[in-house]
């Protein structure tokens, strides 16, 4: 599964709601740490269809950064039945990504 660009106006649906964990991406294009984890992120995304995977652009979306407490990116969190279980903060391997997940 492709990853989804969340929004305000989709986070409810996307994220609250899922019946999936969804690991959240907050990042922005200018964000060499961001753009050197993405290929991952969307790698991940394509491979596990037990799981959703969301980018936030955090100048798109000021308000969700500010919801989350974003102050350093990328921040990678997991959201499981509408709560945050885990979070991770700066550039990680794959598998620590994952492992987020657990």
């Amino acid at each position: 599964m492709k990853y989804i660009t969340i929004t305000k106006d989709n986070f409810e649906e996307e994220v609250i709601q899922s019946d999936k964990p969804v690991l959240l991406d907050f990042w922005a294009s200018w964000c060499g740490p961001c753009r050197m984890i993405a290929p991952t992120v969307e790698e991940i995304a394509e491979e596990n269809d037990s799981i959703k995977v969301g980018k936030i652009n955090i100048d798109d979306e000021r308000a969700l950064s500010l919801q989350f407490g974003i102050e350093s990116i990328p921040t990678l969190i997991v959201v499981k039945n509408g709560k945050i279980v885990n979070k991770g903060v700066g550039a990680m391997p794959k598998e620590n990504i994952l492992a987020l997940l657990d």
